[in-house]
């Protein structure tokens, strides 16, 4: 029998035998998520839903048994079926049709009995205890990274000698021996020259705390690209990418499973504490969503549905963000416009519980011990005023500008490193990196300092009592005038500052191209963040000298005079974060929200929305994609991008197989083939699921079963039932067909079978096939003329045809 080449390609079975039903795969060889050697051996972490197969044995045929009873498994549910191979797409409507049937059930059970009734209301409230749940566990690995990446990042400049586990400024908090001045100096503790060599001063100092950053910095970088590459290789990256492809319906066990977990929380400190230019904040996300992932094997409503549990991970996101940032609205709306595939109603009003939960926890930890969720929280109290939008759209095109530059050298990078040697030797490259960043940091004191704290000193709001060398200004002015500090002509320290953060900002910009995508847990809203802030800094500040010495320009006259308040920096530099964090990621109203949360100001909004929507047009007008998706698209995975439009004029005969001249689709009929015909289809395709006809002749369309639960029902039948043999018949029809005495048991499989399968003609447009497939979350859909069965189009099949004609190759979908 000829068959159909190419179409639903489903890698769970080698081709010609049945050896192991979770053979290895050469998908598994394909699969390269950015940063790791892929280890595909820890199926462990999430098991199959609705249960393991039992005895998971090699595919074999059966013997001629005793009993002539027919099987029908109407009666009882099948342990395995309805479940979905690793690296296969999730039938949503499926799914929600299976939820819809357990609903009704357990509504219809509930007026039976008062236990009964007591199972309906413990169902409804199962979700919102879930909510609690995972906003209590993310809340509370936020506030233990932070406080362990705090401590971390201040013991590669010194230890406090009171007690090891006190990172710098805690050491200080009870000293007696300490100035405001100098605040950050105290006895207690004690750099590594003064441990080693008993002095402070020098040059041999200076070298023996050079050399103890680099080596502290070396050694948690070889720990977090170990323990990585070892336990967990799923635990490298951001990781918003994935959890994009996976709320989109995509499979990939283990990749929110416990060990993930446990390895992203571990090597997420090391990484930030290294000092490598990254941030904690987009694989917090990740950490939420394993989070979400795990909990939902204690609820059977969550465990057993694939679509419910998607909408869980979208709570979970948010509640990600909100830890992140200390902005529970900014991570729901993270949520459902950035990550989510599908968002309901109820998940947004669960979403907004569990950040709520998340926040709430976080705050009562106090990692930061200033009542606040984030290190950079900032206030800021001056106005500001309409000639200033122009200088803010200038942040904004540079945002855009750097996002664009960013994703396309990012992306070359990481395309090197997939097709070069240099991706085999991932450890190598990471202490490379560590030892660039730390040799090149260690002289700056800008570069020096952690990301977060360095952003907190951007952001600051400079006030009399700052000892910064960016608060340096000459007090020209009556102190008695007010409390609010004028314009002031800016002193040594600040111009001091300035080079110091120009040669920050290069480093930031370049370091950050080949740092993402690297072998560890790696985010990058904080480095964006970072380039942004000192950009609008320096514009800032020249902003506010500008107006200072020439107050009386037409520009400034009408709203700022002499002794006025008139420019905020911090201010520039907030706007700058939130216009290069835009530009690269392409997020706009869910930016906006939480750079808003961070500062607490209402009147900074309108800046910050031109700011943002400046950054996303002109990286829109340079690439369209934002780094996720660019991402996505690097790495082949099947991700139906909801916000794009097709403009093509292709029909579904264009796309469908099989073509002109290709061999027949494989097909099965409704009640003449035999076990023996079903299995050898089976083993010599490697389709994940077959068309079910009325007869070869008339290819009128029955239904659409799936090759998984073909293969468990006839294993199953021929564990449970000795007259099942090789020869016996399989039904998909309602009654059993006419049979001759003394046949085998036939075999009836009719409860596996679709019978509502999705079918388009062969001259439906392809935007409206493309359209279907996104809303509907489709992995199939069958092509019919006058309603006989033509061919069919799987979401792979959608997104090659997409690639091509954006003129792509087609062959970067790696998955199906």
């Amino acid at each position: 029998m000829a068959m159909w080449q190419g179409a639903m390609d489903n890698r769970g079975f080698q081709q010609g035998s049945f050896n192991s039903f979770r053979s290895s795969s050469s998908d598994e060889d394909l699969m390269d998520i950015p940063g790791t050697a892929m280890d595909f051996s820890m199926r462990d972490d999430v098991p199959p839903l609705d249960g393991e197969i039992e005895e998971e044995k090699s595919y074999n045929g059966g013997g001629i048994g005793s009993s002539n009873r027919m099987m029908d498994f109407l009666e009882e549910p099948i342990p395995g079926v309805g479940t979905y191979d690793d690296f296969n797409t999730i039938d949503w409507v499926r799914e929600k049709s299976r939820d819809r049937d357990r609903h009704r059930e357990i509504t219809n059970k509930s007026k039976e009995s008062t236990w009964a009734l007591i199972h309906s209301v413990s169902d409804a409230f199962s979700g919102w205890l879930l909510m609690l749940l995972i906003g209590l566990l993310s809340g509370s690995l936020a506030g233990l990274i932070d406080i362990s990446a705090h401590w971390m990042t201040d013991l590669k400049e010194g230890i406090c000698t009171e007690g090891f586990w006190f990172n710098h400024e805690h050491c200080c908090w009870n000293s007696e021996h300490v100035t405001f001045e100098d605040r950050d100096k105290c006895p207690e503790w004690n750099s590594w020259s003064q441990l080693l060599i008993s002095t402070d001063e020098g040059a041999f100092a200076y070298i023996v705390n050079y050399f103890m950053y680099v080596l502290w910095a070396l050694l948690f970088a070889f720990l977090a690209v170990s323990l990585v590459k070892v336990f967990a290789p799923y635990a490298c990256g951001s990781g918003i990418p994935e959890i994009k492809t996976i709320l989109s319906g995509f499979i990939i066990r283990g990749y929110l499973g416990k060990w993930t977990l446990i390895i992203k929380t571990i090597t997420l400190v090391l990484a930030v504490s290294s000092g490598l230019s990254l941030g904690k904040e987009g694989p917090l996300v990740h950490v939420a969503c394993c989070c979400g992932n795990i909990l939902c094997h204690c609820f059977n409503k969550y465990r057993k549905n694939e679509a419910k549990r998607r909408e869980v991970l979208s709570a979970a996101a948010a509640a990600g963000v909100s830890v992140a940032f200390g902005a529970p609205i900014g991570g729901v709306l993270f949520s459902l416009e950035e990550v989510s595939y599908y968002f309901p109603l109820k998940t947004l009003w669960r979403s907004f519980f569990a950040a709520l939960v998340a926040a709430f926890t976080l705050r009562s930890i106090n990692p930061f011990g200033n009542s606040r969720l984030v290190l950079f929280y900032v206030e800021f109290h001056t106005p500001w005023h309409l000639f200033e939008l122009v200088p803010f759209i200038l942040l904004g095109i540079f945002g855009g500008l750097w996002g664009a530059l960013f994703i396309r050298t990012n992306i070359a990078w990481c395309q090197k490193r997939k097709t070069t040697q240099l991706g085999k030797y991932p450890v190598i490259e990471v202490l490379v990196v560590t030892a660039i960043t730390a040799i090149l940091a260690f002289p700056n004191e800008y570069t020096r300092m952690s990301t977060s704290e360095l952003i907190s000193e951007l952001f600051n709001d400079c006030g009399l009592l700052d000892s910064s060398k960016l608060c340096d200004y000459e007090n020209r002015f009556n102190t008695s005038k007010g409390g609010e500090l004028p314009d002031r002509p800016a002193g040594v320290g600040v111009y001091s500052a300035m080079w110091q953060l120009a040669l920050t900002l290069i480093l930031k910009i370049v370091i950050t191209i080949f740092t993402f995508g690297m072998k560890i847990p790696s985010g990058l809203f904080i480095p964006s963040m970072a380039v942004g802030a000192i950009a609008g800094r320096l514009l800032g500040v020249g902003m506010e000298q500008l107006a200072y010495y020439h107050h009386d320009w037409a520009i400034f006259n009408s709203w700022c005079s002499q002794g006025a308040d008139c420019i905020t920096p911090g201010l520039y530099a907030m706007v700058g974060a939130a216009a290069c964090l835009g530009g690269v990621t392409r997020m706009t109203v869910s930016l906006v929200v939480i750079m808003f949360e961070l500062t607490g100001g209402l009147e900074y909004i309108v800046p910050l929305m031109a700011a943002a929507m400046t950054s996303k047009w002109v990286a829109d007008a340079l690439g369209r994609e934002g780094i996720y998706d660019a991402h996505i698209r690097l790495n082949g995975y099947p991700f139906l991008e909801a916000k794009e439009e097709f403009a093509h004029k292709t029909l579904a005969m264009d796309v469908m197989k099989p073509r002109r001249n290709d061999p027949l689709l494989t097909v099965l009929t409704q009640d003449s083939m035999t076990v023996e015909d079903v299995e050898t289809i089976i083993s010599e395709t490697t389709y994940s699921g077959f068309p079910v006809v009325v007869s070869r002749e008339s290819q009128r369309l029955v239904g659409f079963v799936l090759r998984r639960d073909l293969i468990i029902s006839i294993e199953n039948a021929r564990k449970k039932q000795d007259g099942v043999v090789s020869t016996s018949i399989i039904y998909f029809t309602e009654h059993s067909p006419p049979m001759p005495p003394y046949t085998p048991p036939t075999l009836k499989l009719r409860n596996i079978l679709d019978l509502s399968p999705f079918t388009v003609t062969d001259l439906t447009p392809m935007e409206i096939v493309v359209d279907i497939f996104r809303k509907l979350g489709l992995r199939q859909c069958l092509v019919t003329h006058n309603g006989r069965l033509l061919g069919i189009i799987t979401k792979k099949d959608v997104l090659k045809h997409i690639a091509q004609m954006a003129n792509q190759d087609p062959d970067s979908i790696l998955f199906n």
